[in-house]
């Protein structure tokens, strides 16, 4: 039987909603055929397993998202312009596949020789790479503040984790989250438009002597 782009359009955005909804650890083929108003033969027959799927959906994603997650320094950006390009860039990226961190965890926790080949089919490049060519650009505009005495020293590694930490955070954690803070979609989301916007200034100021 010919496959049928439709058909294959379906399964896909289901399964998106589906990990938006459970995880990719906790979404079902069955749930996925149900959202795509298929039957789960169907879903093998296009994808395979659950595993395949969810490879297909990261690639497709991270393809259109990943630029935003790490804003390459730019001739005349100051240290504040950058936090603030990364922090709303990330939320702004992964608020449309909250799936995509909780999916790099796993991957990178129960399969992580297959991650970095999923990150340069999905993008080309791996952050190792990334890291290599932006950390001597941050750590020459820390300097150069620290010289100036806005800025207290600190080690480019350790910012960054912090930055992603505090960016992440929100995503990983949201079941937590709605339960604490009674969030549902919109309320979650409106959290997460002030959060972009308090978090660059939250981490700017720390970082000042």
């Amino acid at each position: 039987m010919p496959k049928d782009r439709d058909t294959e359009a379906r399964i896909l955005a289901a399964a998106r909603t589906v990990f938006i909804r459970r995880g990719t650890s906790g979404a079902r083929l069955q749930e996925i055929a149900a959202e795509a108003g298929v039957n789960q033969a169907l879903v093998h027959y296009y994808f395979g397993s659950k595993d395949d799927l969810a490879e297909r959906v990261f690639i497709e994603a991270a393809q259109t998202l990943v630029p935003a997650f790490a804003p390459i320094p730019v001739p005349g950006m100051v240290f504040e312009d950058l936090i603030t390009a990364f922090v709303q860039g990330y939320i702004d990226a992964v608020r449309q596949a909250p799936f995509i961190p909780g999916y790099v965890l796993s991957e990178a926790t129960h399969h992580p020789e297959r991650l970095e080949t999923l990150m340069r089919t999905a993008i080309g490049t791996v952050p190792r790479e990334v890291a290599a060519r932006t950390f001597p650009i941050v750590e020459r505009m820390i300097a150069e503040r620290v010289a100036q005495g806005t800025l207290r020293p600190m080690n480019v590694q350790q910012l960054l984790v912090n930055v992603m930490a505090l960016s992440v955070f929100p995503f990983v954690a949201r079941p937590m989250l709605a339960a604490a803070f009674g969030f549902d979609d919109e309320s979650f989301h409106a959290f997460l438009d002030e959060r972009r916007e308090d978090l660059p200034r939250f981490i700017i100021n720390a970082l000042r002597p």
